[in-house]
């Protein structure tokens, strides 16, 4: 266990030395806005694994801020969440990732096969899960937690590497390489405009745009409040209470007051702040509301192609060897499917890379006809 800033820099001396490490995170994040690390597992090769105190390490977690946006290959399985956390700690985006539940795709297997699964598919290592909802702040960790910590990183050099073979015995190594570049992009790593945070409450697309404009303020104010106060966003306000608000558009407590089920503690607590979203929401002009989804009508050629593009992406992959949910979703082929490919609204992943190269001039040319 690293737990000190003298043996954390010595283990940062060592990730350059083997120029390749097995990265996870064990956090809490059931009762605060931002997540609270637990522990930083670190598998080097042979053999060798580390767990990283962060209670005990604190801020010095930025010592390992270098390693992860330098040269040396991070391995992490389904790599965003973990770094996106890792990035509000140390202050660094990562660079040089490999993602083995990406490469999975690559290898005749599911893109979002779980490390568990595919451990034992690719290695037959059977990892032991009792420890999924545990305590990772509590001290000091019992047996069973360290060695369930360790499983999670002890074996990603390893698979690392048989899934790169896997990949380069289906032609797919350059195509596998090009998709971990992709994950050098530090936006990926960014934490979201919280005036962009509307768009993702389920149930928005029922607004009109007006309703929508005061919603985008509403959902701005809570995920402001919800960072300042370390909490939750649905235990600052729910998100079926600001719908109801972005649809009714109260302009005083007395209206909030006839909200069914709207307490008179929340409108102490939040009823000036809300109304005032809402007023910012009613002022901004027409052309600056949100568009919203747009809906498009009902095209029977569009669909009957989009049905088409999807058994063909579908037959390809499996052809392949490769799996159409790396591919591409049913979502992106149908949207190009629906638009002209000459247009310019039309610019994702198909038409790029090692997709276009796989599939995407196919169904480029499906989508003219």
């Amino acid at each position: 266990m690293i737990d000190n800033s003298a043996d954390l820099e010595a283990l940062v001396a060592d990730f350059r030395d083997a120029g390749v490490a097995g990265i996870d995170t064990e956090m809490v994040w059931e009762r605060t806005f931002y997540p609270k690390l637990g522990i930083v597992q670190v598998a080097l090769p042979p053999d060798r694994c580390f767990l990283i105190d962060v209670p005990a390490i604190g801020d010095a977690l930025s010592t390992i801020g270098p390693f992860l946006s330098g040269p040396d290959v991070k391995i992490l399985h389904d790599a965003v969440q973990d770094l996106t956390v890792l990035k509000r700690a140390t202050g660094v985006s990562s660079k040089s990732v490999f993602d083995t539940r990406l490469a999975a795709g690559f290898a005749g297997l599911s893109c979002r096969i779980s490390l568990r699964d595919l451990l034992n598919e690719v290695m037959s290592v059977e990892l032991d899960k009792t420890e999924t909802r545990t305590d990772w702040l509590q001290r000091p960790l019992s047996p069973m937690q360290i060695e369930y910590a360790r499983g999670d990183v002890c074996f990603l050099v390893e698979l690392r590497e048989r899934l790169i073979e896997r990949a380069r015995s289906r032609g797919f190594e350059l195509w596998m390489e090009e998709e971990m570049t992709s994950l050098d992009d530090p936006e990926l790593y960014t934490e979201r405009d919280p005036r962009s945070q509307y768009d993702r409450i389920k149930g928005s697309g029922k607004l009109n745009r007006r309703g929508l404009a005061v919603l985008r303020e509403l959902a701005a104010w809570r995920d402001l409040m919800a960072r300042e106060q370390d909490r939750p966003r649905a235990r600052i306000l729910a998100d079926k209470t600001l719908l109801t608000l972005s649809s009714l558009k109260p302009t005083a407590a007395d209206d909030l007051r006839k909200i069914k089920g709207f307490r008179e503690s929340r409108i102490d607590r939040h009823g000036p702040a809300l109304l005032a979203a809402i007023s910012a929401g009613l002022a901004v002009s027409e052309d600056e509301c949100p568009q919203g989804t747009p809906r498009s009508r009902y095209d029977e050629g569009a669909e009957k192609r989009s049905a088409e593009a999807i058994r063909v992406l579908e037959e390809r992959s499996e052809q392949r060897g490769i799996d159409h949910e790396l591919v591409a979703t049913r979502s992106e082929v149908r949207q190009l499917m629906r638009r002209s490919p000459n247009s310019a609204s039309v610019n994702g992943r198909l038409l790029r890379g090692w997709r276009r190269e796989f599939l995407g001039n196919e169904l480029e040319e499906m989508a003219r006809a």
